[in-house]
């Protein structure tokens, strides 16, 4: 499945695109102006995705890439 794939299935079920994500993650503390913070961990932002949208591990994988800045 390609990037952008993923991107449009996350959508599809949450409504949510990834810039609706980095808001969240921001207000959560696991962003810094738009970059991931130091001390956050990959699992950390991976679990809170499974855990409160309900994402497969590869769809959070793809937040997180986008997060790093991924963008195909």
């Amino acid at each position: 499945m390609s990037f952008q794939a993923y991107i449009d299935n996350i959508k599809k079920k949450t409504g949510k695109s990834p810039e609706d994500f980095k808001k969240l993650a921001e207000k959560k503390g696991f962003l810094k102006g738009g970059q991931i913070a130091p001390a956050v961990k990959a699992t950390e932002i991976t679990n809170w995705l499974k855990e409160e949208f309900e994402l497969g591990h590869g769809h959070a994988m793809a937040i997180y890439a986008a997060f790093k800045g991924k963008t195909e």
